[in-house]
């Protein structure tokens, strides 16, 4: 959907408003009964089931149906929804995530580099091990042969607090990720070989120290390629005189599909601190970025009493939200025409692609429903925005907290009470 096309959209829809209003139409009997369905379909849940509920018309601003809208829970992956909503509003779906290999030195006409070399991470958490390679060849091309510095890893566009429990006050959360850095390489991943059972075998480990892994890794490669480094592989500040040899970059729109389409925490939380060196303008940590979440909600007078962002990815049970405030952030993208397609199109297709892949398939909601989904140990989310068979946008928000069924069964509650929604119909006129 082209921002123009979605443009002349709200405009036939609010004239239709319009005319609705003064006709005298009303939409009770089909939203009460509605509503009746979704009071049946809840009243048969598991005992001690908190559910939170909020089905919206943004163009007619027409509540649907509403269960403790302002009650805060556990949003759970619906966190990525207020992560990848302030990064678009902050930097804006073209806005470059990258990793620079800079230098002291721009001359190489006699094939050295007189200086350092700075492999420097501004946010984007996609780089690899054949990007450093390509780095290297770039360095080749200039018909480099020495580097009489340092190889020197820079992440200090983040702070040095990588793992999520040092930020969060009391996290227990049992989902551990690689370190949260600037500068990121294979997602801060690397296979070592180890003796296992009385066996050696080939496993997959976080890294302890990211800009020192990377800094290592280029240092080999420079040295296989024959490039000589006189200096040591580091860690440090790159200075604000240096010269731009080679960049790697991807896109703000393309990382936040695979943010909410996969659900991927690694890559949330990346983008959590990327958004608070944006805003601050100073660095990417979590206080800034907790802020910049929070002054997102404020600016777009989205409800936001009761709502806690704490990380980027909703693995912390610190989190809090209430589908109001969720709500709130899909009505707020609905309605912005600069960054609703980067939006929309991040989010996962019902029966098509992304954690809906396999939900609401062969119904009417599949290839329509477009939402996020989050789940955690006793917590079931869904939200996100479906057109009725009319062609009416409704906006739907989704949680469950129970101690009782497993994930499985309130994902299976969700799609009903989205699939009834399609039936939601205006009335005709006496």
């Amino acid at each position: 959907m082209s921002k123009y096309h979605f443009f002349l959209r709200v405009m036939i829809k609010k004239i239709l408003f319009i005319l609705l209003f003064f006709s005298g139409i009303t939409f009770a009997t089909s939203k009460e009964e509605i509503a009746n369905k979704i009071r049946e379909i809840v009243s048969n849940l598991p005992a001690n089931t908190i559910s939170g509920i909020l089905i919206y018309n943004p163009l007619m601003q027409d509540t649907v149906f509403a269960l403790n809208e302002s009650t805060p829970m556990t949003p759970a992956s619906l966190t990525k929804l207020f992560t990848t909503s302030t990064s678009l509003g902050i930097m804006g779906g073209d806005h470059k995530l990258s990793t620079k290999l800079l230098s002291d030195d721009n001359n190489f006409k006699d094939g050295v580099l007189n200086g350092n070399l700075y492999l420097k991470g501004f946010g984007n958490s996609l780089f690899t091990d054949s990007d450093l390679e390509n780095f290297v060849n770039e360095l080749i091309k200039k018909g480099i042969t020495v580097i009489t510095g340092s190889v020197i890893g820079d992440d200090t566009y983040f702070d040095d607090i990588y793992i999520r429990e040092d930020w969060i006050e009391g996290e227990g959360a049992n989902v551990r990720l690689p370190p949260i850095s600037a500068l990121v390489l294979d997602r801060n991943r690397t296979t070592v070989r180890k003796k296992i059972r009385r066996r050696y075998r080939y496993i997959s480990e976080n890294v302890n120290d990211p800009p020192i892994f990377a800094s290592n890794r280029l240092t080999a490669k420079l040295k296989i390629s024959g490039i000589e480094v006189k200096g040591k592989s580091v860690k440090g500040k790159s200075p604000s005189n240096v010269y731009l040899l080679a960049e790697k970059n991807v896109p703000l729109k393309d990382l936040i599909a695979l943010v909410n389409k996969h659900s991927d925490n690694f890559l949330a939380e990346c983008l959590f601190k990327t958004l608070g060196a944006e805003a601050s303008g100073v660095q990417g940590n979590s206080f800034f970025s907790q802020q910049a979440i929070q002054k997102f909600l404020n600016d777009n007078s989205i409800f936001s009493a009761g709502t806690e962002i704490v990380d980027g990815s909703g693995i912390s049970r610190s989190d809090q939200a209430t589908p109001l405030a969720i709500n709130g952030v899909l009505e707020k993208m609905y309605f912005d025409l600069v960054h609703f397609d980067d939006f929309y199109n991040s989010l996962s297709i019902a029966g098509v692609d992304g954690t809906l892949r396999g939900r609401m398939m062969n119904t009417s909601a599949g290839n329509n429903f477009r939402g996020k989904t989050g789940t955690l140990n006793g917590v079931s989310g869904l939200a996100g925005y479906l057109t009725t068979a009319e062609g009416e946008d409704i906006i739907v928000t989704i949680i469950f907290e129970f101690n009782s069924g497993g994930s499985g069964y309130y994902r299976d509650v969700q799609d009903q009470i989205v699939e009834l929604l399609l039936d939601l119909e205006t009335n005709s006129p006496d």
